[in-house]
């Protein structure tokens, strides 16, 4: 075997092991909206169209989560197909943290909200002291990994608890609150591209947005016309959804457009071993 081939070997096995979240494409943020959308409309097609009610769904969503995660933290590899699958399945837990401390605690939507903030800031806080970096571009180790998706969590229950206190507080109706949440997602990339806002400000700040961002469009969506809606139902826009997904995720591992480059340090790394 060649040298070439054995630093081409490094490579592989350094990409297997490190790599474990897709690269922040226009494919990340449309799967990660449609994500979204599924999380709000599934919660609802669980909850009330099965009967199987918040507190049931929520420990069929969090059992169904937690084994997602065990394989996503055993792969040595980001796996586009597992890697959705847990974003899905931790947006509709989000949802439903969110849901049972308003719906069935009475805790009110300005308290979740604050509750939500703090604990994605703490997060941010303990990510930040223990590895210097909240860059999503070198999640390669179990810690950082294990921060990643517990601020994922967060800000599917923050981007929750906001937008129902948006929706509700200042009844916007649907479209006109997802038009809201698109504006404001511009204006941070328009920030970051001309006023140089963090990078990783920018794209936390952004993912936070995205979640009622998309619980408005399922909203709109899946709703009666009465209310504001298209009335294509829970089950038409979850089965919608999770339809283009399921297209796009399948697309992504065969033409691996969302693979992250191996960092220039990491490779020579992998090469020296």
């Amino acid at each position: 075997m060649t040298t070439n081939t054995h630093v081409a070997a490094g490579h592989s096995r350094h990409r297997r092991m490190w790599n474990k979240v897709p690269e922040v494409t226009l494919y990340f943020w449309v799967i990660k909206i449609l994500c979204t959308t599924v999380g709000e409309t599934a919660a609802d097609l669980l909850n009330a169209n099965l009967g199987l009610g918040l507190t049931n769904t929520s420990y069929v969503m969090g059992a169904l989560l937690a084994v997602a995660l065990v394989f996503q933290f055993r792969a040595r590899a980001y796996v586009p197909g597992l890697y959705w699958l847990a974003v899905v399945l931790i947006s509709v837990v989000g949802t439903l943290i969110s849901d049972n401390l308003t719906d069935n605690v009475g805790v009110p939507l300005e308290t979740t909200t604050a509750v939500f903030a703090v604990a994605l800031a703490l997060t941010f806080a303990g990510w930040y002291l223990s590895e210097r970096t909240l860059s999503i571009h070198t999640i390669r180790t179990g810690r950082r990994e294990a921060f990643y998706w517990l601020a994922i969590l967060f800000t599917f229950a923050l981007g929750t608890a906001a937008g129902d206190l948006v929706a509700e507080r200042l009844s916007l109706g649907y479209w006109l609150s997802a038009l809201v949440f698109a504006v404001l997602i511009a204006a941070v990339a328009v920030a970051h591209r001309t006023l140089d806002l963090n990078a990783v400000w920018s794209f936390w700040i952004a993912y936070i947005l995205t979640r009622p961002l998309g619980a408005s469009l399922g909203d709109y969506l899946s709703q009666p016309r009465a209310d504001g809606g298209l009335n294509l139902g829970a089950v038409g826009t979850s089965v919608l959804f999770l339809a283009v997904i399921l297209g796009l995720v399948l697309y992504l591992a065969r033409t691996k457009r969302d693979v992250a480059p191996v960092p220039v340090e990491a490779s020579a790394d992998a090469v020296s071993r």
